[in-house]
C-alpha cells in the first residue's frame, strides 16, 4: 500500500511540475469557482425565493428536506410531512428538496387530476436514482412511446380478461398455503406469512415457478431487495442500497436462467405456450414486430413481482387487522363468503363470477386501502415550463403526489378516521379523492390483479378461522412500504365446521 501511495504522489508531483503557472492557476481556480457558484445559487434560492415559484423550503444544501421526509415515511403517520407543509405554505402546491432534487408537491384531488391527466404532455414519470439503478429498463423508468409500447404488451397478461383464467389457480395456491402455514397452529404472524403467500403466488402465476425451495431462495433475496428500492444510492458494502443491489443481481440472474430455459423449450417445441406472464413476454411482439430484449424481460419481471407483491401483502395484512378490531364487520364479511361457499359443489374452485359477488368484502378492502394506502406517493418530472395554481413550475423540477392529501381530509371523507364501508356504495368517493394505485396512463399495472388476489385469500381465511390480535393497536409504519411493527401476530380459532 505504501509503495502505491508513494508512486501516485510522485506521478501527481511530476504532472504539476510539467505545467506552467497559468495552467496550475486554471486547474485550482475552476473547481473553486464552481463551488462558489453553487454556494451563491443555493443561498439565493433559500434566502431570496422567487415569488413566482411555489412557496416552501428547500432545506439544507444537497440534503434538502430528505432527512425530514424519510422518517415520516417510516412512521405510522406518513402524511405528516405533506400535511404540515400544506398548512404552513399552500394547500394546493408547495416546494421542497428531496434526494438532491427540487420538488413541487401537488396536493388534493385537483393536484391528482392535473398530474394524472397531463402524462406525456406536461409531465412524465420520474423515480429516485435507486429505482433507476435497480430496475434499469423496466416500465418504471421509461417514458413516452417506449412506455406505451411496454404497457400494451403487459396489459394483455394482467388485464381483466387474462385474470379470469387465474382465479382457480389463485384458489388452489391459497388453499395449499393455508394448509401449510395456518391449519394446526394457534398463532400466526400475519405480515411475513402473507408476504410469503403473495410472493409464492406471483412466482407461480407469472413464471410457473412451483418448486418451494426455489421460491424460498428467491423470497430471501427479494426481502433484501425491496428494502433498498427507494433509498440513498450509496454503493458501499454494508449499506441498504448495496445489499439491495446484490440481491437484485441474484434475482435477475435467477429470472434470466428461467427465461432462457423457457425460450429454449419454446423454440424446440418441447412445450406449448404456457399461460403465464413470462411466456407472454417471450413470444409477444410490439407493433413493429420486435420482441422484448432479455434485459427488458428480466427488469420488468422484477418490477411486476415488486408492485404485485407489496400492495397485496399490505392489504391482506391490514384487512386481517381491521376485521379483528371490528367483529361486526367480520361477521358481515363471513356471511357473504359463506353464502358463496355454500353455492359451490364439494371441491369446486372459485370462478370469476364468485369474485363479482364479493361486493361487501371489496368495500371493506377499499376502506383499508384508504386508511393505509399501499404507497405513500410517487414522482413525476416537468418536461416543459407550466403554470399551476398561479405558480410557475420550471422544466426539470420533480413533482410528487401522495394519496394521503385526500384520504385523510375531512372535506372529502367526513369523520375520516371512521371505518365505514358504506362510503364505497354506489358511485363511491368523488373522483381523484381515493387513488391508492395512482391514475392516468401510469396507473399501477397490478391494480386489476390485486382485487381478485385479495378476495380469494380473504374467502379462504374467513370461512376457516376467527382471530384476535396479540398486540392490540400495533402501529403500521412505512419502510418504504407500510408494514406492522411486529408483523401482526394473531391467535386463530378454527370454525367448528370449516368449509
Amino acid at each position: 500500500m505504501l509503495i502505491i501511495i508513494t508512486t501516485l504522489a510522485s506521478r501527481i508531483n511530476a504532472m504539476f511540475s510539467s505545467l506552467d503557472h497559468d495552467s496550475i492557476m486554471i486547474l485550482v481556480a475552476t473547481p473553486c469557482l464552481l463551488l462558489l457558484y453553487f454556494v451563491i445559487k443555493t443561498l439565493k434560492e433559500r434566502l431570496f425565493p422567487d415569488p413566482q415559484l411555489p412557496p416552501g423550503s428547500l432545506g439544507w444544501p444537497l440534503l434538502g428536506e430528505t432527512l425530514q421526509f424519510l422518517p415520516t415515511r417510516r412512521s405510522p403517520s406518513p402524511e405528516r410531512f405533506v400535511s404540515d407543509r400544506m398548512k404552513k405554505y399552500n394547500p394546493q402546491v408547495f416546494k421542497t428538496s428531496l434526494f438532491g432534487e427540487t420538488v413541487a408537491v401537488f396536493c388534493g384531488p385537483a393536484g391528482n387530476k392535473f398530474l394524472f391527466s397531463n402524462e406525456n404532455k406536461l409531465v412524465n414519470v420520474w423515480w429516485p436514482t435507486s429505482v433507476k439503478k435497480l430496475m434499469k429498463s423496466s416500465l418504471a423508468n421509461v417514458v413516452g412511446d417506449e412506455a406505451q409500447r411496454l404497457r400494451k404488451i403487459f396489459m394483455t397478461s394482467v388485464d381483466r380478461d387474462a385474470l379470469k383464467s387465474y382465479i382457480d389457480r389463485m384458489d388452489l395456491v391459497a388453499q395449499n398455503h393455508i394448509r401449510t402455514h395456518w391449519e394446526g397452529k394457534e398463532q400466526v404472524k400475519v405480515h411475513p406469512t402473507a408476504m410469503l403467500y403473495t410472493f409464492e403466488l406471483s412466482c407461480r402465476l407469472f413464471a410457473s415457478i412451483d418448486d418451494p425451495i426455489h421460491i424460498s431462495k428467491l423470497a430471501h433475496h427479494f426481502d433484501i431487495f425491496r428494502k433498498g428500492v427507494i433509498h440513498f444510492p450509496i454503493y458501499i458494502p454494508g449499506t441498504t442500497f448495496y445489499r439491495a443491489s446484490k440481491s437484485g443481481d441474484a434475482l435477475k440472474e435467477e429470472i434470466r436462467l428461467v427465461a432462457r430455459q423457457r425460450r429454449a423449450a419454446l423454440d424446440k417445441k418441447m412445450e406449448s405456450h404456457r399461460k403465464d406472464l413470462l411466456s407472454h413476454l417471450l413470444v409477444t411482439v410490439d407493433e413493429s414486430g420486435k420482441l422484448l430484449s432479455e434485459s427488458e424481460i428480466v427488469d420488468n419481471m422484477l418490477m411486476l413481482l415488486t408492485v404485485s407483491h407489496e400492495s397485496t401483502t399490505l392489504a391482506m395484512t391490514c384487512v386481517i387487522k381491521y376485521l379483528a378490531e371490528m367483529p361486526e364487520v367480520y361477521e358481515m364479511v363471513l356471511r357473504e363468503q359463506l353464502d358463496i361457499a355454500k353455492s359451490k359443489e364439494a371441491g369446486e374452485l372459485l370462478k370469476w363470477e364468485d369474485i363479482q359477488k364479493m361486493k361487501y368484502s371489496w368495500r371493506v378492502v377499499s376502506v383499508v386501502l384508504r386508511m393505509i394506502p399501499p404507497i405513500s406517493g410517487s414522482f413525476r418530472q416537468a418536461i416543459v415550463d407550466f403554470t399551476y395554481a398561479g405558480y410557475t413550475i420550471p422544466k426539470g423540477w420533480k413533482l410528487y403526489w401522495s394519496p394521503n392529501t385526500t384520504t385523510k381530509d375531512p372535506a372529502h371523507f367526513p369523520n375520516a378516521e371512521d371505518f365505514d364501508p358504506s362510503r364505497y356504495e354506489g358511485a363511491g368517493p368523488a373522483p381523484y379523492t381515493h387513488v391508492p394505485f395512482g391514475g392516468g396512463p401510469r396507473m399501477c399495472l397490478g391494480y386489476e390483479y390485486v382485487r381478485p388476489n385479495i378476495l380469494v385469500f380473504l374467502h379462504n381465511i374467513v370461512k376457516r378461522f376467527k382471530w384476535d390480535l396479540l398486540i392490540p393497536g400495533e402501529k403500521v409504519p412505512y419502510n418504504p412500504m407500510p408494514a406492522p411493527s411486529h408483523g401482526l401476530p394473531i391467535r386463530i380459532q378454527p370454525h367448528q365446521s370449516s368449509a
